[in-house]
């Protein structure tokens, strides 16, 4: 509140910046009849009890709202530089500790042979093996996709004993 005072007597005094104090009084009436909305009254009615009956300062009350506005938007520029930062630090973070346990995929090469996990699981099935295969990589796509004529993903291909 301090802040908003100092700010509209500084707007008030411009031509005379010595003579502050006579603008005082003014701000003084306007802030206290101006509504607040955490005491959801003005701050005068609140400690009277009556509406306080005054020629309102219009210039007073524009620099008062001005001020206002100006505080709230800096506080949620802030806010939202923060809460940026914050996203950014936990998006390192998770980004560590997905690509930790990470490792670089196989690349396969023309002919490579390669056996594929299966990847449906039933009743006496436990004896079987897990994994299908011999294949023979017939075709590369980007350097790291396998056999083309299955339809297994690469993450469930490793390379034939």
């Amino acid at each position: 509140m301090n802040r908003i005072i100092i700010s509209i007597l500084t707007k008030m005094c411009i031509e005379e910046p010595g003579h502050w104090y006579k603008y005082v009084s003014k701000v003084q009436r306007v802030i206290n009849s101006t509504y607040q909305r955490s005491i959801n009254t003005t701050p005068f009615e609140l400690l009277t009890g009556v509406k306080l009956k005054m020629k309102e300062d219009m210039k007073i009350l524009e620099f008062l709202e001005e001020e206002g506005r100006m505080e709230f938007i800096q506080k949620r520029d802030e806010a939202r530089r923060e809460a940026k930062a914050q996203i950014l630090r936990i998006q390192e973070e998770n980004r560590r500790t997905y690509n930790k346990k990470r490792k670089e995929g196989e690349k396969y090469l023309l002919g490579d042979i390669v056996a594929i996990q299966r990847t449906q699981f039933g009743n006496a099935l436990k004896l079987k093996p897990k994994f299908y295969g011999p294949y023979r990589v017939t075709k590369i796509d980007r350097g790291k996709e396998g056999p083309m004529r299955t339809t297994s993903a690469v993450d469930c291909m490793k390379r034939w004993p």
